[in-house]
């Protein structure tokens, strides 16, 4: 493994610690507590993950998967499901090749999400990210009704040391986005990355704003490769849930961006969100630095919470 991606798996296991606390304690409890694998020693596990805000859904998946595994390889004792439950919560979490695209083609990413969630400083970092990559970045500040967030985005472009395309607070963000693909055109640009709305509470308005948008980059740059990306707040668990599946009715969402996953006992949520929504989580937030957004891997992820020794 890489020096950076073996200190980044050193920081999620570090990150992870509240959720760990959360989930995995009680489930070795439960592996050590247990001297047979009956009803109840399920039922305490389907308890312990819904509580760790992995989703009702995927932990009936999970423990259902669990049964089947646990009567195939005709397991007796409770302490050597632990690692039949580390897969089964691996594969919820599979959604088969979970895609970059967008950074090998020319592309415009569209990002949404409501305030406080971390979505001017997750642009700015993979902004960042694909500069040191050898790639030309282009910001456009489409999020034009928020105090603070032109001014905040321009801070993050300069930091990342690209340009950045912006008009007066309260402008259209469609016209913002109009200039944005032509400077993006001219400057020949590999990846346009526009901060846009995500004001749920008047869904109709911002599904309309969405729709300009979507047109005009349609009409203005019909070859680009497209991404939209929604980012959810981490700590807030089950609530992120309920965002992702409203930004699902007023866009085509491709992938997400969870932040502050460091220090939440709610990380459970990565798993249910991936597993439920069938959308792939594809960066985490850990923490400040411009290198703590990092791409989600389900595998380091799961292991990182189970403190697994990664590969």
């Amino acid at each position: 493994m890489s020096e950076g991606k073996k200190g980044f798996f050193g920081r999620l296991v570090e990150g992870l610690s509240k959720t760990r606390d959360n989930i995995v304690s009680g489930i070795d409890s439960i592996f050590s507590g247990f001297s047979a694998i009956d009803d109840d020693f399920y039922e305490e596990i389907e308890e312990t993950l819904i509580m760790g805000d992995i989703g009702i859904q995927t932990t009936m998946a999970i423990v259902e998967d669990l049964r089947h595994k646990v009567k195939e390889q005709h397991i007796k004792e409770p302490g050597q499901c632990k690692e039949v439950l580390i897969e089964s919560m691996k594969n919820q979490m599979n959604l088969g090749e979970n895609a970059y695209e967008f950074e090998h083609r020319t592309s415009v990413v569209l990002v949404i999400g409501v305030n406080g969630v971390g979505k001017t400083t997750s642009i700015g970092k993979l902004a960042g990210q694909l500069k040191d990559q050898g790639k030309r970045v282009v910001l456009a500040a489409a999020d034009t009704f928020r105090a603070a967030a032109i001014e905040q985005l321009t801070e993050w472009a300069n930091r990342a040391g690209v340009e950045i395309i912006a008009q007066q607070e309260g402008s259209d963000p469609a016209a913002v986005i109009f200039d944005a693909v032509a400077a993006a055109k001219a400057r020949h640009a590999d990846v346009l990355i526009c901060d846009t709305a995500g004001r749920l509470h008047n869904k109709k308005n911002l599904m309309e704003e969405l729709k300009k948008i979507n047109r005009i980059i349609d009409k203005e740059y019909p070859d680009v490769y497209r991404e939209t990306l929604v980012v959810l707040d981490g700590t807030t668990g089950q609530n992120a849930m309920v965002q992702a599946r409203q930004f699902m009715e007023v866009a085509e969402i491709t992938g997400i961006i969870l932040t502050k996953l460091d220090g939440t006992a709610k990380g459970g949520i990565a798993v249910a969100i991936q597993s439920e929504l069938g959308i792939p989580v594809k960066y985490v937030g850990i923490g400040e630095k411009i290198d703590d957004l990092q791409k989600f891997d389900a595998d380091s992820f799961i292991n990182a919470l189970f403190q697994v020794k990664q590969e």
